[in-house]
């Protein structure tokens, strides 16, 4: 079965969907650690993008990352580049209030979007002091009805109050244990009309349910995962 995932990945590359994986730019520090800027001329607003897992970028003086390359997230980073964003690929030590202020002094709106337990380190930051104009939240740890009790988006903020205005976008047919789509409606309702949601559905899923070429991971329909987070400024 990882035969055929890493061969799924590779053909992936090849055929250049979306942006072959490219994710490549100027590695800065920001809070003392290093991430990946992805500038452009005269963005429209910026993205923070958080990867799931355990969110290891391993930034490398030469612009590229060394981890997480297949993330769903960090594999369309060019694409939210190509959509007018200065892009901000952040590492799981981050502090996430200095990687808004640093893209706040770019260009405002700052929209941070995290997935899978990226989405837990968005929340933890948020309720340590970051303030995001956005929340963009995909293949989420919202609830416990998400499949984890305690370790959930809506366990760690408390209460909607640090919430900024927030999109979800979940796969129908999202099969992760810790994710899953039954999880979305009691957040949506805990959140007090602070969020909505746009599901999706379709494409193909390989391996791990909870990894990036699942359902989990928009595999096949990436297209339309950067067009809902996009659209959300």
């Amino acid at each position: 079965m990882r035969r055929v995932v890493a061969l799924l990945a590779f053909a992936f590359f090849l055929c250049g969907a979306p942006s072959a994986f490219a994710q490549q730019g100027e590695t800065v520090d920001v809070g003392g650690t290093r991430v990946l800027l992805m500038a452009r001329k005269a963005p429209q607003a910026s993205l923070i993008l958080m990867p799931g897992g355990d969110g290891i970028i391993n930034a490398t003086p030469d612009g590229r990352l060394a981890r997480m390359k297949g993330n769903s997230l960090v594999r369309t980073a060019e694409d939210f580049r190509k959509r007018g964003f200065t892009v901000l690929i952040i590492d799981a030590e981050t502090d996430l209030r200095a990687a808004v202020d640093y893209m706040r002094a770019i260009k405002r709106p700052v929209i941070v979007a995290g997935t899978s337990r990226g989405t837990l380190r968005a929340a933890q930051g948020i309720a340590k002091g970051a303030q995001p104009d956005r929340l963009v939240l995909t293949s989420g740890m919202l609830t416990p009805q998400s499949g984890h009790r305690s370790l959930n988006v809506q366990s760690v903020l408390g209460t909607p109050d640090k919430l900024p205005p927030t999109l979800i976008v979940h796969h129908r047919q999202d099969g992760c244990r810790v994710t899953l789509p039954v999880g979305v409606e009691p957040f949506l309702t805990w959140a007090g009309g602070k969020a909505r949601v746009t599901w999706l559905d379709g494409g193909e899923t390989e391996g791990d349910p909870c990894e990036a070429f699942g359902y989990h991971g928009f595999n096949g329909i990436e297209a339309r995962m950067v067009a809902a987070v996009a659209g959300f400024r």
